[in-house]
């Protein structure tokens, strides 16, 4: 028997009193990604705060700083927009980074109510430390499988990942909106 989903899974099957194995199948297959899911984020969160604190800074100021190393430059709108956070604590996780010589603002050259964030040499080279650490670890973990499957791999995330930011930047990260989910949507 699979397993019991929320109300918005296999409606058809259920209002006509029939078993839909496709449906079934669906639910089965939500429910094990849903619980893979979750077991990956948090091992991952785990692996992350034990590898990235040990350079004296939090799992968020690691995001914050890679994000800062790879676009260069953000205003904090556009840090907490790409750190799914409101303003008002990426500021704070940019203040810590701040203090700790990372990261440094600098006048917007077109907006003068604007500040840019940009990463300093040292928070350039202590995210280049953090990241080739994790590298290290994410071949070997790549190694154990076939050329075509690590592709497959990186391509289903990649998908499971746009797919998931594609519903907080419609939805607005805003709690409980599970509960206004349509019909199509579910």
């Amino acid at each position: 028997m699979p397993p019991t989903l929320p109300a918005q899974t296999n409606l058809e099957a259920r209002a006509t009193g029939r078993s839909d194995a496709r449906a079934d199948a669906l639910d089965a297959d939500t429910l094990d990604l849903h619980r893979r899911l979750t077991e990956l984020k948090r091992v991952y969160q785990f692996r992350d705060r034990d590898r990235i604190c040990c350079h004296d800074i939090s799992v968020t100021q690691c995001w914050a700083l890679e994000s800062l190393v790879r676009r260069g430059s953000l205003t904090l709108n556009e840090l907490a927009s790409e750190l799914f956070l409101e303003k008002s604590t990426a500021s704070r996780v940019v203040d810590a980074l701040e203090r700790k010589r990372y990261v440094r603002r600098a006048r917007h050259p077109r907006d003068g109510r604007s500040v840019l964030l940009k990463p300093t040499a040292a928070g350039a080279r202590l995210y280049g430390t953090i990241e080739s650490e994790m590298l290290v670890e994410e071949r070997r973990l790549l190694s154990e499988f076939d050329p075509e499957i690590r592709r497959s791999m990186v391509r289903l995330i990649g998908r499971l990942v746009d797919a998931a930011s594609a519903r907080i930047v419609t939805r607005g990260g805003t709690c409980c909106s599970i509960g206004s989910l349509s019909e199509e949507e579910s």
